[in-house]
């Protein structure tokens, strides 16, 4: 279960890796988009054995992706 910060949208900052579901609560997405953004190379993720799991990283990164996409549709548009 995501710990309380997690829910928030928050890092922990003792983590490096989230569970699908963690990674969910921080992005706000639900978890057939997380799959589609790892399936088109936005989202990077890792393998444990059978988990999957989203480096802190990763989601700084897709979260910059998103600003940046976010500018040139502005600058588009003006």
């Amino acid at each position: 279960m995501p710990s309380r910060s997690t829910c928030l949208g928050e890092f922990d900052p003792a983590k490096q890796l989230y569970k699908i579901p963690e990674a969910m609560a921080l992005l706000a997405m639900g978890r057939s988009v997380i799959y589609e953004q790892i399936r088109a190379k936005r989202l990077r993720s890792v393998k444990q054995g059978r988990a999957r799991l989203i480096p802190v990283s990763a989601i700084r990164e897709y979260v910059a992706l998103l600003e940046q996409e976010a500018e040139e549709m502005n600058e588009q548009a003006a």
